[in-house]
């Protein structure tokens, strides 16, 4: 792995990572569906214009179509959607680190559904990131954290899980941004009746809103996805999959930094625990694909 490539998976994990801190601003001042609902409807309509702009084209395989419908409903709309709705009352470090049990949950998931090879390494990987997962939460739920909030992000983070697995296989045929595009826009039709049926439009217009929603719309929205498409093809996904080791931990320090949020010293123990199992998970699939 080059130095590029190194610094091009750091980049996305803390560009990841930051994504939940930024939400908990703009729920702080916004309804969380509306505010999702209009980022991906800005988002899209950004991503479909560069897209075009590119020479990428609107012409999808049926594979694609499906990727567009399966994970705009999947990671847009649930995932993310009951992210938001959580983050309400849950901290952006408590809800960053159950997003990054999203490759044990698929792991599980392709050995449950597929018979995906695990290993002896895949399976200590598992146990132990699960563990420390399980840690997070026991001292969040302890401290006084919202268990349905807690219950919101675990039905999320399993919803993309699914979704990774329904279209893994399916190429982007070289339209990553179009296709990006419109799992956005999908995103914003499915949630959009959800906000006006659940929600008023109330919304306290501050410097903070401004900023955290533009950053959330071009950096996780746009970049991210532009860095880890990039990152896919110069690495592999497998190798790519890696970097996700680190975000845990980033998701914690940003949250402290710009929260000012408290980190426990189990949360550490427990991020710690998570990183190792997530990092022995990609291992193992790594030596499954031959390295």
């Amino acid at each position: 792995m080059d130095l590029r490539a190194v610094g091009m998976g750091l980049s996305f994990a803390l560009i990841w990572a930051s994504a939940f801190t930024s939400a908990r601003m703009i729920v702080a001042d916004a309804p969380p569906l509306y505010a999702l609902s209009a980022r991906f409807a800005l988002s899209g309509v950004i991503a479909i214009l560069w897209a075009l702009w590119l020479g990428q084209s609107w012409r999808l395989s049926r594979a694609q179509w499906i990727a567009v419908v399966i994970f705009g409903l999947c990671q847009n709309a649930v995932y993310l959607g009951l992210f938001f709705v959580a983050m309400q009352t849950l901290e952006a470090s408590a809800a960053s680190i159950i997003a990054s049990a999203m490759p044990l949950i698929a792991a599980a998931l392709g050995f449950l559904a597929f018979g995906d090879r695990v290993g002896a390494l895949g399976w200590a990987g598992l146990a132990t990131g699960f563990v420390g997962v399980a840690i997070i939460m026991g001292a969040r739920l302890s401290g006084g954290a919202d268990p349905v909030a807690l219950l919101l992000c675990l039905i999320g983070v399993s919803a993309l899980a699914v979704a990774t697995l329904a279209v893994r296989g399916t190429g982007s045929g070289g339209n990553v941004l179009m296709i990006v595009g419109l799992q956005m826009l999908v995103g914003a039709a499915a949630l959009a009746p959800f906000a006006i049926a659940f929600e008023q439009p109330q919304i306290t217009l501050t410097p903070r809103l401004i900023l955290a929603f533009a950053y959330t719309t071009m950096a996780p929205g746009l970049l991210a996805t532009v860095i880890w498409f990039s990152l896919v093809n110069r690495i592999g996904a497998v190798k790519a999959a890696s970097f996700h080791f680190l975000n845990p931990v980033f998701g914690l320090l940003i949250a402290a930094a710009l929260l000012g949020e408290r980190i426990s010293l189990t949360d550490w123990l427990g991020v710690g625990v998570v990183m190792l199992g997530i990092l022995a998970v990609q291992r193992a699939r790594q030596a499954g694909a031959g390295g």
